[in-house]
């Protein structure tokens, strides 16, 4: 029997994804609906359903688990639905309105498609995180130097905290104008705020933004300090949830959590916004890992679940760091791997606009109700599952591998009610419309996704993954070019795979703001190099207290040191890995503009290259790693093309060549070597292929399958 050694869990809005890898790397997928008000159910339902594969349930294998790794939606969730508990927030005098609700002009249309973009009369915010009653200024001033211009009113600091306790918040927030550069008014807040609650007898937690984000731009990290206080700390009771689950059957590890960088983390991290969307984030991670094995240095990655279109590039071997990222319509300051959403989704209800006569899809979701062909889930509005049950392209029977049914009478009903009706169609042609228009939307964003960061295409390779993605790989990608279009076998849960491959890391960054001429005149590198190695010595302490609090042994940990700069007078800068640990003479710092100057021409061009201008260092960085357990990508020798395993039989699917008999294949059976032809459709439990006529799928030694034209 296998030995489990590795948990990994995908926590979406629709559907709860678990692996688990054994001592030999192989694992096994398991999918469950999420239980939003107990994810810990969910979790034990995947872990069910994963574990059957290997004869096995969770109580007899949870204690030789070595490893658990959780991603996840729930804070994400509760963010948009503004389901976070109230905070207080103490800002600067004067920028109270500031603060929440004069915002960014960004912040008004993020999420909106293009032509929406363009008209200001549709621009709106969504509701402030924290309401301006409970919103207080204090007089004082922190200059961009780090110098002190205005001393701290402290009379001002012990009336905003009675006020805010009088109006019973569960923290208090503290953001100063430039506290990233000077910290000591802050934390004299923080002593104070503490003496008022002693004194009264009324303690909640303190979040101080120089502890927490020490990082430039006030908009962005006060929505990130926010968050932090309101959103993430409710959201660590979920985590702790399935962490005492899975100990209750005898798991001996710490639940550990995927975060925004692309390593994990602990539970009981400091910095648990970071986690935010933690699971698109797997996603990416698992590309990076798996493009190594197969020889791709340049990957598109999509993940279509049931409310979202997730994208991400991987280029060079690696994936990009969005240090100020727009989440949820808000700016952010966490360092996050560059993804980009779009609310469209297999979930996505579809909608029939009667004044422009025409569809809208998305972008709220049924989420883990399906659609209307699942009675139990209480929808009455078609869904984009609802369209594919009506063509016959899911099994209204194998959902989940039989364990919901669908009921595809009412799916045909509802489209034609619906949909088919006020638009003058057939039933299925109005369903394949759908469906159309579904895949030409994610064709657009994936483009504009590529297109827009200066790559082609015909550069990379296509990664369809997630539930709804082999649903729909050809009909978004085909068009595109793409030099591949390749889904694993276990696309459903890729994103847990990614995040039983990621690093066991914690990352801190720190705002410098040092402008460096491109000639060094005499002692200028040694206040240079002070600050930059006081500021590394200080992150990385932060970092060794994260690896002793999950009580992982610092000793043990490995750390890397980056920073991010600019020329100056420009606007972008780049995330660069230190060739150093601390900077030693004036050749060492030479060697970092150096090796900025290598990824700023790799990035743009020799060309632009523009060194005569001078540097500016804008932050730097620490990342420290342990060593963890992790998955591993299977491995099996080549089948004959033509050993088929069991046919399945046939279905009627309708196409744009009306009703046409696919051949179904069960996905679980198929082997490393197989080739299945168009018009066919491969079935799992947790998601389906569809392989259109003129097309066939190759299922390679590492179980991912190759989608490309029949030659």
């Amino acid at each position: 029997m296998p030995t489990p050694q590795i948990l990994a869990i995908d926590a979406g809005g629709t559907m709860t994804d678990t692996i688990f890898v054994d001592d030999q790397g192989h694992f096994v997928v398991g999918k469950a609906q999420t239980t939003p008000d107990d994810e810990s159910l969910g979790v034990l339902k995947s872990s069910r359903d994963a574990l059957q594969y290997w004869e096995s349930q969770p109580e007899d294998v949870f204690s030789s688990l070595i490893s658990g790794v959780y991603s996840g939606t729930g804070m994400l969730n509760r963010l948009v639905q503004r389901k976070t508990q109230t905070v207080g927030l103490i800002v600067n005098a004067g920028t109270e309105d500031n603060a929440m609700r004069l915002r960014r002009g960004i912040e008004s249309y993020l999420g909106y498609s293009y032509s929406d973009r363009l008209h200001v009369n549709t621009h709106h915010y969504d509701p402030p995180l924290v309401t301006r009653r409970l919103i207080r200024g204090v007089r004082e001033r922190v200059d961009m130097f780090g110098q002190v211009i205005i001393p701290l009113y402290e009379e001002d600091v012990e009336q905003a905290v009675v006020e805010l306790l009088d109006q019973q918040v569960k923290a208090v927030v503290v953001v100063l104008m430039h506290s990233y550069l000077n910290e000591q008014h802050e934390k004299r807040v923080k002593e104070i705020a503490e003496a008022v609650m002693a004194t009264r007898g009324q303690h909640v937690p303190i979040f101080l933004s120089c502890e927490y984000y020490p990082v430039r731009m006030e908009v962005p990290r006060i929505n990130t300090m926010v968050i932090e206080a309101s959103a993430a700390e409710p959201s660590r009771g979920q985590m702790r949830s399935v962490e005492t689950a899975a100990q209750a059957l005898g798991a001996p590890f710490r639940l550990r959590v995927m975060a925004a960088h692309g390593g994990t983390i602990g539970i009981d991290a400091r910095e648990l916004a970071r986690t935010l969307i933690s699971g698109p984030i797997g996603g990416v991670v698992g590309a990076k890992y798996l493009g190594e094995a197969l020889g791709l240095k340049n990957l598109a990655c999509t993940d279509i679940g049931g409310t979202s279109f997730d994208m991400g590039l991987v280029v060079n071997g690696d994936f990009a760091i969005d240090p100020t990222p727009t989440l949820a319509r808000l700016l952010m300051t966490i360092p996050t791997v560059d993804i980009d959403s779009v609310g469209a989704g297999t979930g996505s209800f579809v909608r029939f606009n009667p004044v422009l006569r025409n569809l809208e899809i998305g972008p709220d979701s049924a989420g883990y109700r399906v659609g209307v062909s699942y009675p139990e889930g209480g929808i009455d509005t078609v869904t984009v599952t609802d369209c594919h049950v009506a063509l016959g392209i899911i099994n209204p029977d194998f959902f989940l591998g039989g364990d919901i049914k669908l009921d595809r009478r009412r799916a045909i009903e509802a489209v034609r009610t619906q949909v088919a009706e006020p638009l003058g169609l057939d039933v299925y042609d109005a369903a394949l419309g759908v469906v159309e228009l579904l895949e030409s939307r994610l064709e657009n964003a994936l483009e504009a996704e590529i297109l827009g960061k200066g790559y082609a295409p015909a550069n990379f390779a296509l990664l369809s993954y997630g539930g709804g993605g082999p649903l729909h790989t050809v009909g978004y990608g085909a068009k595109l070019g793409f030099e591949d279009m390749l889904v694993p076998a276990w696309a459903a849960g890729f994103s847990a795979f990614g995040c039983g491959a990621a690093d066991f890391e914690y990352r801190y960054d720190r705002t410098m703001l040092i402008d460096i001429p491109r000639t060094l005149k005499d002692n200028m590198w040694e206040s240079i190099s002070d600050a930059m190695n006081q500021a590394w010595e200080e992150l990385e302490g932060f970092v060794r207290e994260e690896f002793v609090r999950g009580q992982y042994d610092a000793g043990k940990v490995s750390t890397r040191y980056l920073f991010r700069m600019q020329y100056q007078g420009q606007l972008n800068d780049l995330e660069v890995e230190s060739p150093v640990a601390r900077i030693q003479s004036q050749q060492d710092l030479e060697r970092l503009l150096e090796a900025f100057e290598n990824v700023y021409t790799r990035v743009y061009s020799e060309a632009a290259r523009s060194s005569e201008l001078g540097f500016r260092l804008m932050a730097v960085t620490v990342r420290g790693r342990g060593d963890m357990p992790r998955v591993k990508l299977p491995d099996e020798d080549l089948q004959p093309a033509d050993n088929f395993p069991a046919c399945k039989g046939q279905r009627a699917v309708y196409t744009r060549s009306g009703w046409q008999e696919a051949t179904i294949w069960d996905m679980t059976q198929c082997r490393a070597g197989n080739v299945i032809h168009g018009l066919a459709i491969v079935e799992s439990p947790s998601t389906t292929l569809v392989i259109p006529e003129g097309y066939e799928a190759r299922l390679d030694r590492h179980l991912v399958f190759h989608l490309n034209p029949m030659e």
